[in-house]
């Protein structure tokens, strides 16, 4: 298997990769890990740290194109190759591709995968480690700017069905879910839905979904909407501007950050409509959905219009659309007619899944039931 991952400058893939290098090799598979930005600085030793995009144009796609060649050179010595790039690079303000596409296609990746990250934790990575002027605007767009370039890329290359997003981890690096991608393909891809703003109060909802996250997340590879959300970012800045604050302050990956309350409300129309298009595209990757509908105090289902709208986009996209009732009331006929099973508890829907894709999860299905149940599977 041959992966290009790309990702904006602040979203720090060359940890999470050599995590994943580590996974590898640990499971016993011959796996080689070349991270091109580095290799770039030691093909150009005078050039300090920090510093390769003062170099001229010209100069930076001869370093590309060296590094390159030494990676096509090495490539056939390995089952495994993964390269550590980016898609699009800003020089002195202008937008370039930093692929060179003959190269690109001589290396013949199979997968193409763009990480993400959420705005704050990029901003703060931004400042720690890198002399790179900003806003969170730019951070915005710099991501879009990769995801599509990223996609074209990879459409171009090799067709549809090659190009993943994937979100590093808010909380728990998601180098699990990338691994499966690459050493498990067999594995079916599933998007995750369940109610986030609209259950945010409601700390015992919140356990029972962090439970069914977890026990989809041990069998499946899984793409989770919570692990890219600056929806809290936006809410923050709505609140404080209420109440007359001009900062906000909110946890990042390495800690608290602030940000101007202004700053972040000129970015609510980028927030929501990312928001709106990233989650529909991580369900267009999948193979399918698992909806987790849990009840509310008075017996109503937690039923968020963004859940609604996840549920109907895989229906129209082909997708098959698993939907775990876990609420007294009788779902409508908008939730049965749209999917493939309603299952009225966690337990019941895990063990349907592994026996619907048996052989493909790697799990015993007689683990299922009782795993499914300590994670509110009844409820």
């Amino acid at each position: 298997m041959r992966v290009i991952i790309t990702g904006q400058v602040g979203v720090d893939k060359g940890p999470y990769l050599e995590r994943l290098a580590e996974v590898a090799r640990q499971r016993g598979h011959d796996m080689a890990l070349f991270h091109v930005g580095q290799m770039m600085y030691q093909e150009a030793p005078d050039v300090p740290p920090g510093r390769i995009l003062n170099l001229p144009i010209s100069r930076l796609g001869t370093l590309r194109r060296a590094v390159f060649k030494e990676i096509l050179r090495q490539a056939d010595r390995y089952k495994h190759v993964v390269i550590n790039t980016h898609a699009t690079f800003r020089w002195r303000h202008g937008l370039f591709a930093a692929f060179d596409f003959d190269q690109t296609r001589a290396f013949n990746a199979d997968l193409y995968v763009t990480l993400l990250d959420n705005a704050e934790s990029v901003h703060q990575r931004l400042m720690r480690d890198h002399d790179i002027d900003h806003t969170l605007k730019d951070i915005m767009v710099w991501r879009e700017e990769e995801v599509l370039a990223t996609e074209v890329l990879a459409n171009i290359a090799r067709g549809h069905g090659h190009f993943y997003m994937l979100s590093r981890g808010r909380h728990v690096p998601t180098v699990e879910t990338l691994y499966r991608l690459i050493f498990e393909p067999q594995r079916p891809r599933t998007y995750l839905s369940y109610p986030m703003s609209h259950v945010a109060d409601q700390p015992d909802i919140l356990e029972r979904i962090e439970r069914f996250r977890s026990v989809v997340q041990a069998h499946f590879t899984t793409f989770d909407p919570g692990d890219v959300d600056e929806y809290r970012l936006y809410l923050a800045a709505e609140h404080a501007q209420q109440e007359g604050r001009d900062t906000i302050t909110i946890d990042a990956a390495e800690g608290k950050v602030v940000f101007r309350t202004e700053e972040v409300l000129q970015i609510a129309g980028d927030i929501l409509g990312q928001i709106y298009a990233r989650d529909f595209k991580m369900i267009d990757q999948s193979d399918m959905i698992v909806s987790y509908i849990p009840e509310l105090p008075g017996g109503k289902p937690a039923l968020s219009s963004g859940v609604e709208r996840e549920l109907h986009h895989a229906f129209e996209a082909g997708k098959e659309v698993y939907v775990v009732w876990c609420c007294r009331a009788i779902p409508s006929p908008f939730i049965t007619e749209t999917a493939s099973r309603v299952f009225r508890g966690l337990d019941e829907a895990m063990e349907y899944l592994l026996h619907r894709f048996a052989g493909r999860t790697g799990a015993a299905v007689t683990c299922v039931a009782a795993g499914a149940h300590q994670a509110g599977g009844g409820s």
